[in-house]
């Protein structure tokens, strides 16, 4: 996308305003500032950036995600496309990311609970008391 392009996606439009050099601590990046509109309303501005280290020659993509409960969006920036000022970005809507984790927290819950039920003690005890009855068994012989 060139400045002030857009692309929509997952009922979001994804508005590219350009990238800015930024000096960090012990790197220098790139960062873009893209705007993220759901119809006519600002749901958020998100700044990805490409770090280029000095410790290291390869060049590193930050994402930029403005999380939610009901999904999650990402901008990653990738490379320079021309004089004109535009990126390449990879753009993500990623609808219910979040519940995968409220899905591994309900089994868990669920075993916990089946784990609770008192039918597997007295199982357990009657195994237990079986056992200790053919042991004894076999020491009378």
């Amino acid at each position: 996308l060139a400045p002030g392009e857009s692309r929509t996606l997952g009922g979001y439009r994804f508005t590219f305003l350009g990238v800015e050099p930024v000096p960090g601590p012990n790197y220098l990046a790139r960062r873009g500032r893209v705007r993220v509109y759901r119809g006519e309303r600002l749901v958020a501005e998100l700044l990805p950036e490409k770090r280029l280290y000095a410790t290291q020659p390869n060049p590193m993509t930050e994402a930029a995600i403005d999380p939610g409960i009901t999904r999650d969006l990402f901008v990653a920036l990738g490379e320079a496309l021309g004089p004109d000022g535009a990126w390449s970005l990879r753009l993500y809507h990623k609808p219910f990311i979040r519940w995968i984790w409220s899905g591994a927290l309900l089994m868990a819950l669920g075993g916990l609970v089946a784990a609770s039920d008192p039918r597997y003690r007295r199982m357990a005890a009657r195994e237990a008391g079986a056992g200790r009855t053919l042991v004894q068994a076999a020491a009378v012989r």
